[in-house]
Parts: C-alpha cells; structure tokens; sequence
C-alpha cells in the first residue's frame, strides 16, 4: 500500500473547562491516501469540525489542548511552529468552510479576496495574478467571471459564494482540500452541482478531499472511504458501499435509518434514540389509508384560499436609476384544507419565503385575494390582523434569532398568551406553558432557562412550543428543520406530526429538502420563479413529475 499522504495517530482534542480538561475528540486514528476523497460524518458535537481545524492548526491556543501526531507528508504538522503553518496553509492544505458569508469579507470585492491569497504565496505579477484569478472562476463554473470578479459578495446567491471560497481554496492548488459542510445551507440542486464540481476538480487535479458532513447520503454521492464519528469517537470507518450495506455500528444505521426514505411512508421516523434502545417502530402508512385520509380531507370547505395573488417589489437598479419592478410571486392560486399539511419547495429566491409572509400578512400582497375562512386577509384592519395573529402563526426556521437572550423560555411562551389575553392570570398561563413544554419533550426545569442554555434541536422545540401557545388552526413552518442533525429533524418532524394529529393543526411547510416534504406533505406545491410549476398529492408528484424543473429538484435529491 502507498505510503498516506496524511496520516493521523491518536488525536486528542481536551477542552479546558473550569480548571479541567475534557476530551472533545477522543483518541481518533485515520488516514487520507493521495487522490482520495474521505467522507467524514457525525452530527453537531461528534468532533468533525474539531478534528479539521485541528488538522488546519486554527485550534484557539490555551483553550483546548491537542495531543497525537498528524503525519503530513513526514512532517508531523502539530507540533510546528505559527510561521511555517502558516506557509503550509493554503498552499499545501486549504479549507472550505460551511457558511461562505462569514468566511468572505462583505467590504471586499470577490476578485480581491482570491487575490490576496496569491498575493500571499505566489510570486505572480498583478496582471498575472488577476487572469489566474479570472481562471478560477471560470474553473469553479461561476457565470462571466469578470462581472463576479468585481462584485461584492451580498450582491451574488449563496451558490456563487460557496464557488468563490471553492476557487479561493484552490488558487494555490493544495494537495489536501477540507471542505467543512459546504452544502448545508444550500438548495438541493445547488447541493449537487457544488458536488459534482469538487468531484471534477478533485479529478482534474488530483488532490486529496476531506469532505465532512452531517449528511451520510450526501457524503455516499462524492466519497470514496467514510469515517463515523458520534461524541468524539470513530466508531466505524471503511469504503462507502461497505458502509451502507452493511453498516456494523447503531450509530450509523440511525444515521442511515433516520432520514425520510423516498420508497416508504413510515408513521413515525425512527431517531438514534430508537435505535440505541431497540425499539425502532416500522409501521407504515398505506396508500389506502393516505386515500382514505385524503377524501376527508378534501369533502370539506378550504381553510385557506390563495386566489391570483402577486407580490411585486420595485428596484431602482436599472439602467440610468430607473426604477425596475420585481414580481416574487407571480399569480398564485391554490386551497388548503383543514388538518392538511402542504409542502412549498422550490430554489432560493422562487417565491416560497414571499408566499408564506404574503399568507401571514407580514408582506401585503400587491394584488389577489387570500381568504381565511371565507374573509379576505389583504382587506382587513391592523386591528383585525392582530386578533387573527392567534389564529395563523409561524415557526421559524432560526429559533435562536426569533427569541430575546434577555428573556427566560418561559416568559418568552407566556408573553404571546398575555398579549391574546388567554387564561385568566400568569399562574393559570404558567401552568399551561409547563403543560407545553412537555409537549415538546421539555419540562419545568426548563422554565427559567436562557435560549443561550439550550441546543439547536431544544431551541427548535422552544419556537414550536411558542407557536402552539396560542392554539392557531394554521402554521407557516418556513424551513423549520433546514439546520437541524438529521436525528434531530427526525424528533422534530415526529413532533410536529404529532402535534398535528392531536391539535388538529394545518400547515404550510416550506422547505428546500425534497425528501422531507415528501414525507409530511399531504398535497406538494413546487414554485420556480414566482410561479407554480406543478402541484399534486405527494405521492403522485415524487412518482410522476410532469414538468422538466420537477424532475431536476427530485434527481437532485441524494440516492441513499
């Protein structure tokens, strides 16, 4: 066997915590062979991110202490000193990181962010550096790369971003690229073409790929090897086809299990949990019980009816400062049924967000009526809007930038009561915010917390608990789950679909994971451009898309 050109013995990774260390990576052995891509999955706190960083050497010093040897190349590169990791970095191994929004310098433009890395390790001229520069964009497939050469990056989509760092990171053609969850926040279609190019550029050049991800099926679309890790550990490494036909650890069959499937309706998601304790439910709801369903669900009148609504926004981006106009949503019609759930998909910047605001009047519509219960929204008073706030609600989809860190959860889920005037006093609507939290899988002790105090999925459930406080008939989930660990989106989802099922709840679920919606819709709605493109029972539209856009979205979504 060739000799790895990264090799890594016994990684420890120890946080200092109130005089103590705490292993955050435990003891973590592996290796990356030249023109492989190694896929390495686990989910928020398994030590993924902990181990790049540690690999890059942008550990935070006296913080957490890192123990092992990490063999690059004959070089044990952790125990080098600042100035030659720092020649090493990002020209023998640069990074792609999860949110290129923060990573790129909104006061710069994009052509001079890639500059000044071959600035730093070249020793091009600045008219060699700028056609080096102009390459790489053409390389990374962004679209006339002179015009993106000179723009600042809130002026590009989040795919063009996450192509700027791609050439960025590989303006020094590094022998070992680590690409950091470099699709999360991206649309599935997005997703694949970033896929297809690390691949292609991976080919091209023959440099060796760390893909990390909480995603496995993802990660099954570009890897060659996989490494699992679940709370600092590797508990099972090996080739990606070994891995997902025969994985040996519960960790990854909770992994693999825990995502929607596209093949089969279950009633309840099975989450690690499940699987740790060995009890995974495999009930499955039936067409005949969907048809069933659905009959009843359609013989009654519409909660809600969007008719011929459009959004228009006017620009004065056109030429000579004209005022340009803009229409988000372009004539949308459709009805949504009581205890019905609709799934929304679509690109970013389809329409979907727009829509849903336009339902919650939080962005009145230009034109088109939208009807609750047989009254028109875009006619009523503010006054009338405020008494129907309890009626129609939203879940966001940061929970964390929707809740005030001054505020106790508590207080947070008490205060939407006090303001609908629900219950008699605070004692009554303390007992009742308890009663919720343990709806939500929270409990009273919870109470008092801060939002800081909580994780991303206890944050989540805090939102849906605030949401459910004042007993609404209709709820805009706008990409409620998109952030979340997918055992975590699996305990959400059954939450959700369980709340459902004993409030009577209505949603709109909007989302850009294709296999999610499949799994909690009853009917789909697919927008492109402001415009409906298809609607059908989920089902039917997963099986058969008519239309071309459709059967991009679903060809996109990763096979496993």
């Amino acid at each position: 066997m060739n000799t790895p050109l990264l090799h890594i013995h016994s990684l420890t990774v120890s946080a200092r915590k109130d005089g103590e260390l705490k292993p955050v990576v435990k003891n973590s052995s592996f290796f990356l062979k030249q023109n492989e891509i190694l896929g390495i999955v686990g989910e928020s706190g398994s030590g993924k991110s902990v181990t790049s960083l540690a690999l890059m050497g942008l550990l935070p010093k006296g913080i957490l202490e890192v123990t092992g040897k990490i063999d690059f190349e004959g070089i044990d590169i952790a125990s080098l000193p600042g100035n030659k990791m720092r020649s090493l970095r990002g020209n023998d191994i640069a990074m792609i990181f999860q949110e290129p929004m923060s990573s790129l310098n909104p006061s710069l433009k994009c052509g001079y962010q890639v500059e000044e890395i071959l600035m730093q390790h070249t020793k091009l001229s600045p008219k060699d550096i700028k056609a080096t520069v102009i390459s790489l964009f053409d390389k990374v497939k962004l679209p006339n790369p002179e015009k993106i050469y000179n723009r600042y990056p809130h002026e590009i989509s989040g795919g063009q971003k996450q192509r700027v760092m791609i050439a960025m990171a590989i303006a020094c053609k590094p022998k070992i690229l680590i690409a950091d969850e470099p699709t999360t926040a991206l649309d599935v279609t997005v997703q694949k073409e970033i896929i297809l190019l690390l691949k292609e550029l991976q080919q091209e050049t023959g440099m060796s790929i760390i893909f990390i991800s909480h995603d496995l099926a993802l990660v099954s679309e570009i890897a060659n090897r996989v490494l699992v890790m679940y709370r600092g550990e590797i508990v099972e490494q090996g080739k990606v086809a070994d891995i997902f036909t025969n994985p040996q650890h519960t960790y990854t069959k909770a992994l693999i299990n825990s995502r929607p499937s596209l093949d089969v309706r279950l009633k309840r998601l099975p989450t690690i949990q499940d699987f740790l304790a060995g009890s995974v439910d495999k009930e499955e709801v039936t067409p005949g019980q969907r048809r069933q369903k659905h009959e009843t669900l359609y013989s009654q009148a519409p909660l809600l009816e969007v008719v011929n609504v459009e959004k228009e926004y006017v620009s004065s981006a056109g030429l000579f400062g004209k005022d340009v106009k803009f229409r988000a949503v372009d004539n949308v019609s459709f009805k949504i049924y009581e205890g019905e759930t609709l799934g929304l998909v679509g690109e970013s910047g389809c329409g979907k967000s727009t829509l849903g605001n336009a339902i919650l009047q939080l962005d009145k519509p230009t034109s088109g009526k939208i009807l609750y219960r047989g009254a028109d929204l875009t006619r009523l008073s503010s006054a009338a809007i405020r008494e129907l706030r309890k009626e129609i609600q939203i879940i966001f989809q940061d929970p964390y930038s929707s809740l005030n860190p001054r505020i106790t959860v508590g207080k947070a889920i008490m205060e939407p009561m006090r303001v609908h005037r629900l219950y008699k006093n605070d004692k009554e609507r303390r007992k009742k915010v308890i009663e919720i939290l343990n709806r939500v899988g929270l409990g009273e002790e919870h109470f008092n917390r801060y939002p800081h105090e909580f994780s991303g999925g206890q944050r989540q459930r805090i939102g849906i608990a605030r949401t459910i406080a004042l007993q609404p008939k209709l709820i805009v989930c706008d990409e409620s789950v998109s952030a979340l660990d997918i055992s975590v989106q699996a305990q959400v989802l059954n939450l959700l679909n369980e709340l459902k099922e004993n409030f009577g709840f209505t949603y709109i679920f909007i989302s850009h994971d294709l296999a999610v919606v499949k799994y909690m819709s009853d009917q789909v709605l697919v927008m492109n451009k402001g415009k409906i493109e298809e609607m059908n029972e989920a089902d039917a539209l997963y099986a058969d898309p008519q239309k071309d856009y459709t059967k991009k979205l679903i060809a996109a979504i990763p096979a496993h």
